[in-house]
């Protein structure tokens, strides 16, 4: 990028070729970008940089002085990545992450974010001396005021959370009520990493009643609160408990630091895992029947321990039957969308595939699929990574890389094992797809998952894996994408009128906009104050007729075949979260959150 950003502001005259010289020279000698050199030696303006390399890559430049970012948006990007790149994330609308670049032709700035946060990235051009201020000023704040609260500060900011109708730890537990024993947190030391770990020690602080009262109350209480996953997190000078309810993380316990390593032990006991060991990741599962309000209940947790700097990150995934909907009328699909799915499905050979990402609640269609189908004379095989809900009447196969049994293995295996209908839990390379979509030529239903923003990207996705478009064409006979949105409160519903503007933007016709009813939760005891309770599936399915197999058989592009389906009658995910909003069933917010237009 040096040399032509050179080249670009002699060719335009705003340095003469004796400059461009002098600091090429000086970066040579110290380092640094070259734009960022010409400043410092005077040469240039940063709004004069800023303007050459929007005009030449044609991306808006922006002025980070008139932003003010919120925090949830600065949470997606850590402020190592931040500095590392000189990027800084402005705003999220939908599924795309506005991004402030100092160079915008940093390819793999972009994609390193687009991995990290699974949004669409799209650049604009600042300032180098203003993008490190306002890194300096964005991340270094919040990390300061985070460290300098004193224990009374952190009450009395949990006080006027509460106040504030906003979820805290109080809500969760009363932490007064569990005797943890435990002075003030300045007393903990942090062990040094080549300390040697007193296993003995270890076991026995792990069986203090304290713990395991502090792991028991918080495992019911996510049950109570209807959680899906339980965040356990180091830093180094707290410990931090997270739960994610209806897909969103809350801040629930700041137990002592002092229990952070009897804590992690104990959960890693639970679900049979080496405590001894710290430096890898492990994977493990937690099985425990708990008693309450007068009936009994088996939970089943997935536990994943992650060593990061200041001791392992655990996470609890919570596998609760009660929540597993098996009956597809009650997913949240349009009626046309249902039927389709149904259609398909319920055909002997091919392949139907469900794409989305993480935790948009495609384990649950399939699984729905499979119980619909799930008869005597069925014989229905399953590879999974892993397992997450044991089915009755079907052969569920848990995936263990470690001794070579992955999905392609296991996929050749089935296909000796007279199978009706097989399910694959995620296509991730050639290999996998290559045998999935040979089964589904050869008599078999193939149900998998695939990780893509829509339905007609899947196509592409496929034929980047090295998959030939014949066999693509002639093998697959559905995609699905989904998305999890969160319902609308239903004790606390209430009208809430929205600007016919706003409901233009997100799609609706200028008509219906004058007229349509929208609604909100105003926040009750039922919802923790947050206006919404449970969560409800948006879905575009994209049947593949004869007219899109010829699409794909010329090669056509995703966006030809997502015009050429909308016109065959596919419902888009936005258009899908519409009719939610038409339905009061959930708010504009959540719809703009998931989908794009």
């Amino acid at each position: 990028m040096s040399a032509k950003l050179g080249e670009i502001l002699v060719r335009e005259n705003l340095i003469s070729p004796q400059h461009l010289r002098e600091a090429l020279d000086y970066q040579r000698e110290h380092g640094g970008r070259l734009g960022f050199n010409l400043v410092k030696l005077g040469l240039v303006s940063d709004e004069m940089i800023t303007a050459v390399l929007s005009r030449q890559y044609g991306i808006p430049s922006v002025n980070l002085d008139l932003f003010h970012i919120d925090q949830s948006v600065l949470r997606l990007i850590p402020q190592e990545v931040a500095q590392k790149y000189s990027v800084l994330p402005l705003s999220r609308v939908g599924a795309t992450l506005t991004l402030a670049m100092v160079d915008p032709t940093n390819v793999f700035a972009m994609d390193d974010i687009k991995f990290m946060t699974g949004l669409n990235v799209e650049p604009v051009v600042v300032a180098e001396a203003s993008i490190q201020q306002a890194i300096s000023k964005y991340y270094g704040t919040s990390r300061e005021i985070e460290l300098a609260m004193s224990p009374d500060e952190v009450a009395r900011e949990a006080a006027q959370a509460s106040a504030n109708g906003g979820i805290t730890h109080a809500d969760l537990v009363s932490l007064d009520s569990i005797d943890f024993d435990s002075g003030p947190s300045e007393d903990v030391e942090l062990l040094d990493d080549n300390e040697e770990i007193d296993l003995s020690t270890l076991s026995k602080m792990s069986e203090d009643a304290p713990v395991v009262r502090l792991t028991n109350v918080l495992l019911v209480d996510a049950l109570r609160r209807g959680a899906s996953d339980i965040h356990i997190e180091p830093y180094e000078k707290e410990l931090r408990i997270r739960l994610r309810i209806d897909g969103v993380l809350y801040d629930v316990m700041h137990p002592p630091l002092k229990l952070r390593d009897a804590l992690i032990s104990r959960v890693k006991i639970m679900s049979r895992l080496d405590i001894s060991e710290k430096r890898l990741p492990q994977d493990g599962r937690i099985k425990i029947r708990v008693k309450i309000d007068s009936r009994s209940r088996e939970l089943d947790f997935r536990v994943s321990t992650l060593p990061t700097l200041f001791g392992e990150k655990v996470v609890l995934r919570m596998l609760d039957k009660q929540n597993l909907m098996l009956d597809m009328t009650k997913l949240g699909f349009e009626p046309d969308s249902l039927v389709k799915f149904q259609r398909n499905i319920a055909k002997p050979y091919g392949m139907v595939l469900v794409t989305g990402p993480t935790g948009s609640g495609k384990t649950n269609t399939l699984y729905s699929a499979l119980q619909s189908l799930n008869t005597v004379d069925t014989n229905i095989m399953t590879a999974e990574d892993p397992v997450e809900f044991n089915l009755q009447g079907i052969n569920q196969v848990q995936m263990k890389e470690q001794i070579g049994l992955n999905f392609a293995a296991a996929l050749r295996s089935f296909l000796r094992q007279d199978p009706n209908i097989i399910l694959v839990g995620e296509i991730r390379d050639f290999e996998t797809a290559e045998i999935a979509i040979k089964a589904a030529l050869t008599g078999h239903l193939v149900l998998s998952t695939l990780h893509t923003n829509d339905a007609p990207s899947t196509i592409s996705r496929l034929m980047n894996m090295g998959i030939e478009p014949f066999l693509v064409a002639t093998s697959v006979n559905l995609i699905q994408a989904q998305r999890l949105i969160r319902r609308v409160c239903k004790d606390c519903v209430q009208e809430h009128p929205n600007p016919p503007e706003a409901l233009i933007e997100v799609g609706f016709s200028a008509e219906e906009a004058k007229t349509l009813k929208t609604y909100k939760g105003k926040g009750c005891a039922t919802c923790n104050n947050t206006g919404y309770k449970g969560r409800i599936g948006l879905y575009e399915v994209m049947e593949v007729t004869d007219e899109i197999r010829e699409l794909i058989l010329i090669g056509a592009s995703a966006l030809e075949l997502r015009k050429k389906a909308i016109d065959d009658g596919m419902i888009t995910l936005r258009n899908s979260g519409l009719q939610k909003i038409r339905n009061g069933v959930t708010t504009i917010e959540e719809v703009v959150r998931e989908t794009v237009a």
